[in-house]
């Protein structure tokens, strides 16, 4: 495809940025989008798989707190059912209204997003669940004098990650160093160094789970040398 067809299906104002980055030659503006796809994907994979283990991690944890416990948890009364969890809770039941009659609590667990389970290490939600769920992360490092990985140091690993996810579903391009047209992959590697090492955390081998799924830094070195 000549690049002025490929521009006009994708927008001139999409294209501008791998236009500017690859210093007007549109063949590798070209190969640059497609790479960026490629990577988008190739991550998103990453991501969904991180998703469920820190999902069904935090799920086994909290089965102590009953078979059903995040539906319990979000009626009157539950764990959620205060001030500071509403939003939690809120999230939970309308889950549970959008399954209707196909309501099973491990249909909710898959239901729920990255974000909710990502608030589980909120402050309110880690306390209301017995503040333990670090221990979901067994071979996580002992805290310092200048790092303390907490579950404040958790929550916020987990929404660098959990942004890096929405811009990809926002079909924003995550080849570039960010707000700028500038191609550069440190943003990706570092964030997918942050993926493994929470897999680490977990003890899960990540090599074995994401074995034939992974070419992430494959492709970042095919954008780097573009």
């Amino acid at each position: 495809m000549i690049y002025s067809e490929f521009e006009n299906i994708i927008s001139p104002a999409r294209m501008s940025c791998y236009l500017n980055a690859c210093n007007g030659n549109t063949k590798k503006a070209m190969t640059l989008y497609r790479l960026n796809l490629r990577l988008s994907q190739e991550l998103l994979t990453v991501i969904s798989c991180f998703e469920v283990a820190l999902r069904n991690a935090i799920n086994t944890h909290c089965l102590p707190l009953g078979n059903d416990w995040l539906r319990n948890g979000a009626d009157t009364g539950g764990i959620f059912d205060n001030y500071n969890c509403r939003t939690t809770a809120n999230t939970i039941n309308e889950a549970v209204r959008k399954l209707k009659n196909n309501y099973s609590h491990n249909k909710l667990v898959a239901e729920l997003g990255f974000g909710f389970w990502r608030y589980m290490f909120a402050s309110q939600q880690y306390r209301v669940t017995g503040k333990t769920l670090l221990r979901i992360f067994p071979a996580k490092p002992t805290s310092t004098a200048a790092i303390q990985y907490n579950h404040t140091y958790i929550f916020n690993q987990l929404a660098k990650i959990n942004n890096l996810r929405n811009r990809i579903a926002h079909h924003e391009p995550i080849c570039f160093r960010l707000g700028t047209s500038v191609k550069d992959t440190v943003y990706v590697r570092q964030h997918y160094a942050l993926i493994l090492q929470l897999f680490q955390w977990m003890t899960i081998d990540e090599a074995a789970l994401l074995y034939g799924l992974n070419h992430i830094n494959s492709i970042c070195n095919k954008i780097d040398q573009l």
